[in-house]
Protein backbone atom coordinates (compact mmCIF):
# COMPACT_ATOMS: atom_id res chain seq x y z
CA UNK A 1 0.00 0.00 0.00
CA UNK A 2 1.47 3.70 -0.81
CA UNK A 3 0.00 6.02 1.13
CA UNK A 4 -0.87 8.99 -1.14
CA UNK A 5 -1.65 12.45 -1.34
CA UNK A 6 -5.43 11.49 -1.07
CA UNK A 7 -5.33 9.34 2.09
CA UNK A 8 -3.40 12.54 3.85
CA UNK A 9 -6.83 14.62 2.77
CA UNK A 10 -9.87 12.30 3.12
CA UNK A 11 -8.97 11.07 6.65
CA UNK A 12 -9.59 7.55 7.78
CA UNK A 13 -13.22 8.04 8.78
CA UNK A 14 -14.29 10.11 6.25
CA UNK A 15 -13.54 13.46 7.85
CA UNK A 16 -11.84 15.33 4.84
CA UNK A 17 -8.72 17.59 5.81
CA UNK A 18 -8.81 21.61 5.06
CA UNK A 19 -5.50 22.13 4.03
CA UNK A 20 -6.20 25.31 2.84
CA UNK A 21 -3.71 27.07 0.41
CA UNK A 22 -1.58 24.08 1.26
CA UNK A 23 -3.91 21.83 -1.03
CA UNK A 24 -1.56 21.87 -4.29
CA UNK A 25 1.41 20.52 -1.96
CA UNK A 26 2.01 16.78 -2.81
CA UNK A 27 2.33 14.47 0.30
CA UNK A 28 4.93 12.54 1.28
CA UNK A 29 5.37 9.29 0.95
CA UNK A 30 6.13 8.35 4.45
CA UNK A 31 7.73 4.85 4.32
CA UNK A 32 10.57 3.73 3.11
CA UNK A 33 10.16 0.48 0.46
CA UNK A 34 11.16 -2.09 2.61
CA UNK A 35 8.25 -1.01 5.34
CA UNK A 36 5.72 -1.70 2.74
CA UNK A 37 4.01 -5.17 2.61
CA UNK A 38 2.43 -4.89 -0.99
CA UNK A 39 4.59 -2.62 -3.21
CA UNK A 40 2.32 -2.64 -6.10
CA UNK A 41 -0.47 -2.31 -4.18
CA UNK A 42 -1.13 1.27 -5.70
CA UNK A 43 -2.31 -0.16 -8.87
CA UNK A 44 -5.79 -0.16 -8.23
CA UNK A 45 -6.34 2.53 -5.37
CA UNK A 46 -5.32 5.29 -7.24
CA UNK A 47 -5.92 9.04 -6.07
CA UNK A 48 -9.86 10.04 -5.54
CA UNK A 49 -8.53 13.93 -4.86
CA UNK A 50 -6.86 15.48 -7.33
CA UNK A 51 -3.71 17.59 -7.21
CA UNK A 52 -3.54 21.24 -8.01
CA UNK A 53 -2.69 20.79 -11.15
CA UNK A 54 -4.85 18.10 -12.08
CA UNK A 55 -1.75 15.90 -12.46
CA UNK A 56 -0.80 12.92 -10.44
CA UNK A 57 1.51 13.93 -7.27
CA UNK A 58 4.92 13.43 -7.47
CA UNK A 59 5.77 11.17 -4.57
CA UNK A 60 8.44 12.33 -2.35
CA UNK A 61 11.12 10.59 0.55
CA UNK A 62 10.72 13.64 2.06
CA UNK A 63 8.23 16.33 2.96
CA UNK A 64 8.07 19.63 4.50
CA UNK A 65 5.04 20.30 5.92
CA UNK A 66 3.61 23.81 5.56
CA UNK A 67 0.33 23.77 7.86
CA UNK A 68 0.44 26.00 10.90
CA UNK A 69 -0.43 25.24 14.00
CA UNK A 70 -3.67 27.03 13.97
CA UNK A 71 -4.60 25.11 11.42
CA UNK A 72 -3.83 22.20 12.36
CA UNK A 73 -5.64 22.33 15.46
CA UNK A 74 -9.04 23.11 13.54
CA UNK A 75 -7.85 19.90 11.15
CA UNK A 76 -8.30 17.85 13.76
CA UNK A 77 -10.78 19.62 15.70
CA UNK A 78 -12.93 18.72 12.33
CA UNK A 79 -11.93 15.13 12.27
CA UNK A 80 -12.78 14.53 16.22
CA UNK A 81 -16.70 16.19 15.82
CA UNK A 82 -19.22 14.54 14.00
CA UNK A 83 -22.78 13.18 14.54
CA UNK A 84 -22.18 11.74 17.73
CA UNK A 85 -22.30 15.16 19.04
CA UNK A 86 -26.29 14.35 18.53
CA UNK A 87 -26.77 11.59 21.00
CA UNK A 88 -24.99 13.41 23.94
CA UNK A 89 -27.85 15.05 25.87
CA UNK A 90 -29.07 11.86 25.73
CA UNK A 91 -26.67 10.19 27.70
CA UNK A 92 -26.49 13.15 29.93
CA UNK A 93 -29.95 12.05 31.28
CA UNK A 94 -29.22 8.57 31.95
CA UNK A 95 -26.03 9.38 33.98
CA UNK A 96 -26.67 12.54 35.61
CA UNK A 97 -24.68 15.64 35.06
CA UNK A 98 -22.02 14.66 37.55
CA UNK A 99 -21.65 11.18 36.05
CA UNK A 100 -21.25 12.86 32.49
CA UNK A 101 -18.77 15.13 33.32
CA UNK A 102 -16.61 12.58 35.06
CA UNK A 103 -16.83 10.22 32.10
CA UNK A 104 -16.37 12.67 29.80
CA UNK A 105 -13.23 14.04 31.20
CA UNK A 106 -11.59 10.44 31.05
CA UNK A 107 -12.64 9.55 28.05
CA UNK A 108 -11.12 12.87 26.55
CA UNK A 109 -7.87 12.41 29.45
CA UNK A 110 -7.09 8.77 27.44
CA UNK A 111 -7.92 9.95 24.02
CA UNK A 112 -5.28 12.54 24.34
CA UNK A 113 -2.82 10.05 26.32
CA UNK A 114 -3.13 7.77 23.51
CA UNK A 115 -2.55 10.14 20.59
CA UNK A 116 0.87 10.22 23.22
CA UNK A 117 1.48 6.82 22.64
CA UNK A 118 0.86 6.90 18.95
CA UNK A 119 3.14 10.33 18.06
CA UNK A 120 5.89 7.96 20.30
CA UNK A 121 5.80 4.95 18.27
CA UNK A 122 5.41 7.18 14.88
CA UNK A 123 8.49 8.79 16.02
CA UNK A 124 10.55 5.14 16.58
CA UNK A 125 9.96 4.03 13.26
CA UNK A 126 9.37 7.15 11.08
CA UNK A 127 5.92 5.73 10.17
CA UNK A 128 2.90 7.95 10.03
CA UNK A 129 -0.72 6.27 8.74
CA UNK A 130 -2.12 4.15 11.21
CA UNK A 131 -2.55 0.47 9.32
CA UNK A 132 1.21 1.04 8.55
CA UNK A 133 1.71 1.03 12.41
CA UNK A 134 0.30 -2.11 12.66
CA UNK A 135 1.90 -3.73 10.28
CA UNK A 136 5.18 -2.49 11.45
CA UNK A 137 4.16 -4.27 15.26
CA UNK A 138 2.67 -7.22 14.15
CA UNK A 139 2.89 -7.91 10.19
CA UNK A 140 -0.36 -8.25 7.75
CA UNK A 141 -2.47 -9.17 11.23
CA UNK A 142 -1.61 -5.73 12.47
CA UNK A 143 -2.36 -3.99 9.31
CA UNK A 144 -5.54 -6.02 8.50
CA UNK A 145 -6.81 -5.48 12.14
CA UNK A 146 -6.38 -1.57 11.75
CA UNK A 147 -7.91 -1.71 8.64
CA UNK A 148 -10.87 -3.68 10.10
CA UNK A 149 -11.74 -1.37 13.21
CA UNK A 150 -11.45 1.73 10.93
CA UNK A 151 -13.52 0.42 8.06
CA UNK A 152 -16.37 -0.72 10.82
CA UNK A 153 -15.85 2.79 12.55
CA UNK A 154 -16.57 4.66 8.97
CA UNK A 155 -19.52 2.28 8.19
CA UNK A 156 -20.88 3.61 11.65
CA UNK A 157 -20.27 7.01 11.05
CA UNK A 158 -22.33 6.60 7.43
CA UNK A 159 -25.08 4.32 9.16
CA UNK A 160 -25.24 7.46 11.73
CA UNK A 161 -25.15 10.55 8.86
CA UNK A 162 -27.97 8.30 7.41
CA UNK A 163 -30.01 7.78 10.23
CA UNK A 164 -30.37 11.52 10.41
CA UNK A 165 -31.18 11.52 6.89
CA UNK A 166 -34.43 8.93 7.80
CA UNK A 167 -34.89 11.20 11.04
CA UNK A 168 -34.99 14.67 9.96
CA UNK A 169 -35.64 14.77 6.80
CA UNK A 170 -39.40 14.04 7.03
CA UNK A 171 -39.28 16.72 9.41
CA UNK A 172 -38.15 19.17 7.25
CA UNK A 173 -40.51 18.43 4.23
CA UNK A 174 -43.44 18.69 6.86
CA UNK A 175 -42.41 21.77 7.59
CA UNK A 176 -41.98 23.15 4.35
CA UNK A 177 -45.47 21.71 3.05
CA UNK A 178 -47.22 22.17 6.46
CA UNK A 179 -48.26 18.85 6.20
CA UNK A 180 -49.93 16.56 8.87
CA UNK A 181 -48.13 15.20 11.14
CA UNK A 182 -49.94 11.66 10.63
CA UNK A 183 -50.21 12.01 7.34
CA UNK A 184 -48.72 8.47 5.79
CA UNK A 185 -47.67 10.13 2.22
CA UNK A 186 -44.76 7.98 0.80
CA UNK A 187 -42.93 11.53 1.04
CA UNK A 188 -42.95 11.44 4.61
CA UNK A 189 -41.56 7.99 5.14
CA UNK A 190 -38.05 8.31 6.53
CA UNK A 191 -36.93 4.56 4.96
CA UNK A 192 -38.22 5.70 1.67
CA UNK A 193 -36.47 9.09 1.97
CA UNK A 194 -33.40 7.68 2.70
CA UNK A 195 -33.25 5.28 0.10
CA UNK A 196 -33.87 8.07 -2.43
CA UNK A 197 -30.66 10.34 -1.28
CA UNK A 198 -28.61 7.56 -1.44
CA UNK A 199 -29.70 6.38 -5.05
CA UNK A 200 -29.91 9.98 -6.39
CA UNK A 201 -27.50 12.06 -4.60
CA UNK A 202 -24.93 10.07 -2.51
CA UNK A 203 -24.44 7.13 -4.83
CA UNK A 204 -23.63 9.24 -8.10
CA UNK A 205 -20.91 11.48 -6.03
CA UNK A 206 -19.58 8.02 -4.78
CA UNK A 207 -18.91 6.40 -8.09
CA UNK A 208 -17.01 9.13 -8.70
CA UNK A 209 -13.38 8.46 -9.37
CA UNK A 210 -12.36 11.48 -7.78
CA UNK A 211 -14.22 13.66 -4.85
CA UNK A 212 -12.72 16.53 -6.19
CA UNK A 213 -14.66 19.76 -4.34
CA UNK A 214 -16.27 17.62 -1.97
CA UNK A 215 -12.97 17.56 -0.29
CA UNK A 216 -13.14 20.71 1.21
CA UNK A 217 -16.67 20.79 2.82
CA UNK A 218 -15.27 19.78 6.21
CA UNK A 219 -15.52 23.75 7.56
CA UNK A 220 -18.60 23.09 6.51
CA UNK A 221 -19.39 20.54 8.47
CA UNK A 222 -18.06 21.85 11.08
CA UNK A 223 -19.61 25.12 10.83
CA UNK A 224 -23.10 23.49 10.88
CA UNK A 225 -21.84 21.75 14.14
CA UNK A 226 -20.89 25.13 15.64
CA UNK A 227 -24.49 26.35 14.40
CA UNK A 228 -26.05 23.32 16.16
CA UNK A 229 -24.27 24.24 19.53
CA UNK A 230 -25.85 27.79 19.13
CA UNK A 231 -29.53 27.12 18.33
CA UNK A 232 -29.33 24.40 21.41
CA UNK A 233 -28.11 27.23 23.67
CA UNK A 234 -30.45 29.37 22.24
CA UNK A 235 -33.25 27.17 22.70
CA UNK A 236 -32.97 26.44 26.29
CA UNK A 237 -33.82 30.20 27.21
CA UNK A 238 -36.61 29.88 24.84
CA UNK A 239 -38.53 26.81 25.81
CA UNK A 240 -40.52 26.67 29.32
CA UNK A 241 -40.57 23.55 31.57
CA UNK A 242 -42.57 21.74 31.65
CA UNK A 243 -42.93 22.04 27.94
CA UNK A 244 -46.35 21.88 26.02
CA UNK A 245 -46.47 18.95 23.29
CA UNK A 246 -47.55 20.55 19.73
CA UNK A 247 -50.33 17.83 19.45
CA UNK A 248 -50.95 14.80 21.36
CA UNK A 249 -50.90 12.48 18.74
CA UNK A 250 -47.93 13.85 16.86
CA UNK A 251 -45.52 12.01 18.41
CA UNK A 252 -46.77 9.11 19.76
CA UNK A 253 -44.31 6.98 18.00
CA UNK A 254 -41.30 9.04 19.78
CA UNK A 255 -42.37 8.82 22.57
CA UNK A 256 -42.97 5.58 23.05
CA UNK A 257 -39.08 5.02 22.76
CA UNK A 258 -38.75 7.06 25.59
CA UNK A 259 -41.19 5.42 27.67
CA UNK A 260 -39.40 2.37 27.88
CA UNK A 261 -36.42 4.29 28.03
CA UNK A 262 -36.81 6.22 31.36
CA UNK A 263 -40.55 4.62 33.01
CA UNK A 264 -42.28 8.00 32.39
CA UNK A 265 -46.15 7.04 31.58
CA UNK A 266 -47.93 9.17 29.25
CA UNK A 267 -51.67 9.43 28.33
CA UNK A 268 -51.98 10.56 24.64
CA UNK A 269 -48.68 12.95 24.75
CA UNK A 270 -49.23 14.88 28.19
CA UNK A 271 -47.75 13.68 31.33
CA UNK A 272 -48.87 13.20 34.70
CA UNK A 273 -49.16 15.71 37.13
CA UNK A 274 -47.59 13.61 39.56
CA UNK A 275 -44.13 13.49 36.73
CA UNK A 276 -44.24 17.36 36.48
CA UNK A 277 -42.25 18.81 39.44
CA UNK A 278 -39.88 16.07 39.04
CA UNK A 279 -39.22 16.38 35.52
CA UNK A 280 -37.66 20.38 35.65
CA UNK A 281 -34.60 19.45 38.16
CA UNK A 282 -31.70 18.44 36.92
CA UNK A 283 -29.90 15.28 38.23
CA UNK A 284 -26.33 15.09 38.95
CA UNK A 285 -26.16 11.29 39.28
CA UNK A 286 -28.45 8.70 37.82
CA UNK A 287 -28.29 4.96 36.38
CA UNK A 288 -30.32 2.42 34.31
CA UNK A 289 -30.14 0.36 32.17
CA UNK A 290 -29.55 3.05 28.92
CA UNK A 291 -26.54 4.08 31.45
CA UNK A 292 -24.49 1.62 29.42
CA UNK A 293 -24.77 3.50 26.48
CA UNK A 294 -22.78 6.79 27.53
CA UNK A 295 -19.17 5.20 27.34
CA UNK A 296 -19.53 3.96 24.00
CA UNK A 297 -20.75 7.05 22.80
CA UNK A 298 -18.43 9.31 24.43
CA UNK A 299 -15.95 6.55 22.72
CA UNK A 300 -17.73 7.43 19.23
CA UNK A 301 -17.80 11.60 19.65
CA UNK A 302 -13.89 11.15 20.54
CA UNK A 303 -12.44 8.78 17.43
CA UNK A 304 -9.84 10.42 15.41
CA UNK A 305 -6.77 8.71 15.81
CA UNK A 306 -6.55 7.13 12.44
CA UNK A 307 -6.15 11.16 11.00
CA UNK A 308 -3.59 12.19 13.73
CA UNK A 309 -0.52 11.15 11.95
CA UNK A 310 -1.27 13.00 8.86
CA UNK A 311 -2.42 15.79 10.34
CA UNK A 312 1.20 15.38 11.96
CA UNK A 313 2.90 14.94 8.41
CA UNK A 314 1.66 18.28 7.31
CA UNK A 315 2.45 20.15 10.49
CA UNK A 316 5.01 23.24 9.87
CA UNK A 317 8.36 22.34 11.58
CA UNK A 318 6.56 19.09 13.10
CA UNK A 319 7.87 17.65 16.59
CA UNK A 320 6.18 15.67 19.29
CA UNK A 321 5.60 17.96 21.38
CA UNK A 322 3.95 20.36 19.17
CA UNK A 323 1.48 17.93 17.40
CA UNK A 324 0.63 16.90 21.16
CA UNK A 325 0.19 20.61 21.91
CA UNK A 326 -2.36 20.33 18.75
CA UNK A 327 -3.80 17.38 19.70
CA UNK A 328 -4.58 18.58 23.42
CA UNK A 329 -6.22 22.19 22.14
CA UNK A 330 -8.31 20.67 19.70
CA UNK A 331 -9.53 17.80 21.97
CA UNK A 332 -10.34 20.85 25.02
CA UNK A 333 -12.23 22.80 22.37
CA UNK A 334 -14.48 19.35 21.37
CA UNK A 335 -14.80 18.60 25.03
CA UNK A 336 -15.63 22.25 25.63
CA UNK A 337 -18.58 21.94 22.79
CA UNK A 338 -19.74 18.46 23.64
CA UNK A 339 -20.29 19.49 27.56
CA UNK A 340 -22.47 22.25 26.36
CA UNK A 341 -24.29 20.98 23.94
CA UNK A 342 -25.22 18.00 26.23
CA UNK A 343 -25.73 20.01 29.08
CA UNK A 344 -28.27 22.73 27.58
CA UNK A 345 -29.70 19.86 25.53
CA UNK A 346 -30.52 17.93 28.62
CA UNK A 347 -31.92 21.23 30.69
CA UNK A 348 -34.02 21.74 27.76
CA UNK A 349 -36.28 18.41 28.25
CA UNK A 350 -34.75 16.82 31.04
CA UNK A 351 -35.02 13.19 30.74
CA UNK A 352 -37.61 13.69 27.87
CA UNK A 353 -34.69 14.18 25.27
CA UNK A 354 -34.63 11.28 23.00
CA UNK A 355 -31.19 9.42 21.30
CA UNK A 356 -31.24 11.94 18.20
CA UNK A 357 -31.25 15.71 20.21
CA UNK A 358 -33.07 17.27 17.09
CA UNK A 359 -35.68 15.37 16.79
CA UNK A 360 -36.60 16.08 20.51
CA UNK A 361 -37.47 19.98 19.51
CA UNK A 362 -40.64 18.63 16.66
CA UNK A 363 -42.47 17.88 19.72
CA UNK A 364 -42.18 21.45 20.84
CA UNK A 365 -42.93 22.91 17.28
CA UNK A 366 -42.23 20.94 14.08
CA UNK A 367 -42.78 24.70 12.11
CA UNK A 368 -40.21 26.04 13.93
CA UNK A 369 -37.97 28.46 12.02
CA UNK A 370 -34.56 28.10 13.64
CA UNK A 371 -34.66 24.51 14.19
CA UNK A 372 -35.98 24.29 10.87
CA UNK A 373 -32.47 25.73 9.21
CA UNK A 374 -30.16 23.80 11.90
CA UNK A 375 -31.33 20.69 10.60
CA UNK A 376 -31.47 21.81 6.40
CA UNK A 377 -27.94 22.56 7.05
CA UNK A 378 -27.31 19.28 9.14
CA UNK A 379 -28.80 17.47 6.72
CA UNK A 380 -26.49 19.16 3.44
CA UNK A 381 -23.51 18.60 5.91
CA UNK A 382 -24.41 14.47 6.49
CA UNK A 383 -25.09 14.15 3.22
CA UNK A 384 -22.04 15.55 1.54
CA UNK A 385 -19.84 13.92 4.22
CA UNK A 386 -20.83 10.49 3.28
CA UNK A 387 -19.78 10.13 0.18
CA UNK A 388 -15.86 11.39 1.57
CA UNK A 389 -16.41 8.68 4.71
CA UNK A 390 -17.23 5.80 1.24
CA UNK A 391 -14.22 6.58 -0.64
CA UNK A 392 -11.46 5.33 2.35
CA UNK A 393 -13.42 2.32 3.19
CA UNK A 394 -13.35 1.35 -0.28
CA UNK A 395 -9.99 2.05 -0.50
CA UNK A 396 -9.36 -0.56 2.82
CA UNK A 397 -11.21 -2.77 1.25
CA UNK A 398 -9.73 -2.55 -2.25
CA UNK A 399 -6.16 -2.84 -0.05
CA UNK A 400 -7.85 -6.21 1.92
CA UNK A 401 -8.78 -7.61 -1.11
CA UNK A 402 -7.39 -6.61 -4.44
CA UNK A 403 -4.09 -5.12 -3.61
CA UNK A 404 -2.47 -5.64 -6.94
CA UNK A 405 -5.39 -5.11 -9.10
CA UNK A 406 -5.44 -2.28 -11.63
CA UNK A 407 -8.20 -0.14 -11.61
CA UNK A 408 -11.62 -1.24 -12.51
CA UNK A 409 -14.85 0.43 -12.85
CA UNK A 410 -16.95 -2.60 -12.14
CA UNK A 411 -15.04 -3.55 -9.19
CA UNK A 412 -15.67 0.07 -8.16
CA UNK A 413 -18.95 0.40 -8.77
CA UNK A 414 -20.04 -2.56 -7.02
CA UNK A 415 -17.76 -2.23 -3.76
CA UNK A 416 -20.32 1.06 -3.53
CA UNK A 417 -23.37 -0.33 -4.38
CA UNK A 418 -22.90 -3.42 -1.81
CA UNK A 419 -21.52 -0.89 0.87
CA UNK A 420 -24.44 1.76 0.43
CA UNK A 421 -27.29 -1.30 0.47
CA UNK A 422 -26.28 -2.80 3.39
CA UNK A 423 -25.90 0.64 5.06
CA UNK A 424 -29.06 1.67 4.21
CA UNK A 425 -30.57 -1.55 5.64
CA UNK A 426 -28.68 -1.31 8.50
CA UNK A 427 -30.38 2.06 9.12
CA UNK A 428 -33.97 1.09 8.08
CA UNK A 429 -33.84 -1.75 10.55
CA UNK A 430 -32.30 0.08 13.42
CA UNK A 431 -34.26 0.74 15.88
CA UNK A 432 -32.66 4.26 16.81
CA UNK A 433 -29.76 5.95 16.10
CA UNK A 434 -28.63 5.27 19.81
CA UNK A 435 -27.61 1.47 18.58
CA UNK A 436 -25.69 2.41 15.88
CA UNK A 437 -23.65 4.71 18.42
CA UNK A 438 -23.38 2.26 20.85
CA UNK A 439 -22.11 -0.83 19.10
CA UNK A 440 -19.64 0.91 16.98
CA UNK A 441 -18.57 3.30 20.20
CA UNK A 442 -18.16 -0.86 22.08
CA UNK A 443 -15.96 -1.98 19.04
CA UNK A 444 -14.37 -0.01 17.05
CA UNK A 445 -13.95 2.81 18.72
CA UNK A 446 -11.76 1.01 22.14
CA UNK A 447 -9.35 -0.56 19.29
CA UNK A 448 -8.67 2.51 17.95
CA UNK A 449 -8.58 4.69 21.18
CA UNK A 450 -7.28 2.17 23.33
CA UNK A 451 -5.99 -1.23 22.31
CA UNK A 452 -4.11 -0.55 18.97
CA UNK A 453 -2.33 2.75 20.62
CA UNK A 454 -1.21 0.64 23.37
CA UNK A 455 0.14 -2.67 21.63
CA UNK A 456 1.56 -1.02 18.94
CA UNK A 457 3.86 1.11 21.66
CA UNK A 458 4.44 -1.79 23.21
CA UNK A 459 5.78 -3.46 20.19
CA UNK A 460 7.72 -0.88 18.68
CA UNK A 461 9.24 0.76 21.33
CA UNK A 462 12.51 -1.26 21.38
CA UNK A 463 13.28 -2.87 24.87
CA UNK A 464 16.49 -1.62 25.16
CA UNK A 465 15.13 1.91 25.24
CA UNK A 466 12.08 0.87 27.56
CA UNK A 467 11.86 -3.18 29.04
CA UNK A 468 8.77 -4.46 29.65
CA UNK A 469 9.06 -3.69 33.52
CA UNK A 470 9.29 0.07 32.72
CA UNK A 471 6.60 2.34 33.64
CA UNK A 472 5.16 3.44 30.23
CA UNK A 473 5.01 -0.06 29.14
CA UNK A 474 3.42 -1.12 32.22
CA UNK A 475 0.51 2.16 31.62
CA UNK A 476 0.42 0.51 28.01
CA UNK A 477 -0.36 -2.79 29.17
CA UNK A 478 -2.89 -1.68 32.20
CA UNK A 479 -4.27 0.87 29.22
CA UNK A 480 -4.62 -1.89 26.56
CA UNK A 481 -6.57 -4.40 29.71
CA UNK A 482 -8.88 -1.42 30.09
CA UNK A 483 -9.56 -1.26 26.47
CA UNK A 484 -10.77 -4.74 26.32
CA UNK A 485 -12.41 -4.28 29.92
CA UNK A 486 -14.54 -1.18 28.05
CA UNK A 487 -15.65 -3.06 25.28
CA UNK A 488 -16.15 -6.57 26.76
CA UNK A 489 -18.14 -4.81 29.83
CA UNK A 490 -20.20 -2.02 27.04
CA UNK A 491 -21.29 -5.32 24.66
CA UNK A 492 -22.43 -6.97 27.73
CA UNK A 493 -24.34 -4.66 29.10
CA UNK A 494 -25.86 -3.34 25.30
CA UNK A 495 -26.57 -7.39 24.83
CA UNK A 496 -28.50 -7.49 28.51
CA UNK A 497 -30.33 -4.20 27.46
CA UNK A 498 -31.54 -5.54 23.99
CA UNK A 499 -32.12 -8.76 25.59
CA UNK A 500 -34.71 -7.53 28.61
CA UNK A 501 -35.99 -4.88 25.93
CA UNK A 502 -37.17 -7.15 23.59
CA UNK A 503 -38.86 -9.30 26.76
CA UNK A 504 -40.42 -6.85 27.86
CA UNK A 505 -42.16 -5.92 23.94
CA UNK A 506 -42.79 -9.71 23.83
CA UNK A 507 -44.52 -9.10 26.93
CA UNK A 508 -46.23 -6.40 26.50
CA UNK A 509 -48.56 -8.42 23.06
Amino acid sequence: MEPAQSEMNILSNGKSHDLGDDMGVPMKTLLEEDQFDDPDGGLENEEFLPSADGKKPIRFTDFEGKTSLGMSVFNLGNAIMGSGILGLAYAMANTGILLFLFLLTAVAALSSYSIHLLLKSSGIVGIRAYEQLGYRAFGTPGKMAAGIAITLQNIGAMSSYLYIVKSELPLVIQAFLKADPNSDLWYMNGNYLVIMVSAGIILPLSLMKQLGYLGYSSGFSLSCMVFFLSAVVYKKFQIPCPFEEFSANSTAAHLSMNVSSHGHEYNNGLVHADDEDSHCYPRMFTINSQTAYTIPILAFAFVCHPEVLPIYTELRNPTQKKMQKVSNISILVMYTMYFLAALFGYLTFYDKVEPELLHTYNRIDPYDTLILCVRVAVLTAVTLTVPIVLFPVRRAILQMLFPTKAFNWLRHIAIALILLTFINLLVIFAPNILGIFGIIGATSAPCLIFIFPAVFYIRIVPKDDEPMNSVHKIVSVIFAALGVSFMVMSLSFIFIDWTTGSSRAAGGH
